[in-house]
């Protein structure tokens, strides 16, 4: 008898657990969920100062520059639309747009998402503080070589810049339509992605549903990528950890979108912590080469 209790106890608990899994979906994404909240919310309690604001609906090469001849960048009232072009697999069909300053030292990054394909292939990517690697023609500053990335292949990146890369309603390309939302930190001139990730992944369910707009915040603190994604439905919170690898300390930020995807931008800020001083804005740069699109 008391084996079959046994038994019976473990199929109770194995069902409230599939039931807690459905019911609070990206509760359960992680193993980790409380921790990544708490270092969340112990971050976005320092004082930040804003050092960038673009509200999205004016002239976008005021604040940006774009890497690819194929994508489009169409700005308006409710923001940014971002289109990288129709044909999988072509690299020149990748967009990259650029924010013309450079920003040091930790950040926190907020925008408004908007999905607006419902592709279950390719990511976006937001890069956080990038610069070139050095060698060769990739010199620190990425906007040196923007000519090399009029067809931006995803391997020009992570083969000659440092930066921290986190992908988001993302998909493999291949049958698999699991969503998820990766860190890595690139390792130019180096092994391709091979050593680049920050553990963990997350497999989140109910999130970037097509049209539903997102409120988006990211905080790199020190070694640390903490991610907020709230929309009128959910809230979840994700950290990465960049436990072995150099640290990123500063670069400018970016928006990639793979062949096939596209979204919506709105108030997109940048803040750096007060105690940092004058730290955390670097100077803009008027003119930036590769500044197509329209």
């Amino acid at each position: 008898m008391a084996g079959t209790a046994s038994t019976i106890d473990r199929l109770l608990l194995l069902a409230a657990c599939l039931l807690f899994s459905s019911v609070c979906p990206v509760l359960s994404a992680s193993p980790d969920i409380g921790l990544a909240n708490d270092r969340y919310e112990a971050a976005a309690a320092r004082e930040w100062r804003e050092v960038f604001h673009d509200p999205c609906t004016g002239d976008w090469r005021r604040f940006w520059f774009l890497d690819g001849e194929v994508g489009v960048v169409k700005t308006g009232p409710n923001g940014i639309d971002l289109t990288a072009g129709p044909e999988f697999k072509n690299d020149a069909h990748h967009m990259v747009l650029w924010t013309k300053r450079e920003f040091s030292g930790d950040l926190k990054i907020s925008y408004e998402y908007t999905r607006l394909d419902r592709e279950t292939r390719c990511v976006n990517i937001l890069f956080i503080q990038a610069t070139g690697s050095g060698n060769g023609p990739y010199s620190r500053d990425i906007a040196e070589w923007s000519a090399l990335r009029r067809a931006p292949a995803m391997r020009v990146y992570y083969d000659h810049m440092h930066t921290y890369h986190l992908s988001y309603a993302a998909y493999p390309n291949n049958s698999d339509e699991t969503s998820y939302i990766r860190g890595r930190r690139y390792l130019p001139e180096s092994d391709g992605l091979n050593g680049t990730a920050l553990r963990p992944d997350y497999f989140p369910s109910g999130l970037f549903e097509t049209g539903i707009p997102h409120q988006i915040s990211v905080i790199k603190a020190d070694r640390e990528l903490l991610m907020r994604v709230e929309n009128e439905e959910q809230t979840a919170v994700f950290r990465m950890v960049n436990d072995s690898l150099p640290p990123i300390s500063e670069g400018r930020v970016g928006l990639r979108h793979m062949f096939t995807r596209s979204a919506r931008y709105r108030d997109f800020r940048i803040s750096a912590p007060i105690a940092a001083g004058s730290e955390g804005l670097a100077e803009p740069h008027e003119e930036q080469p590769g500044q197509s699109g329209s």
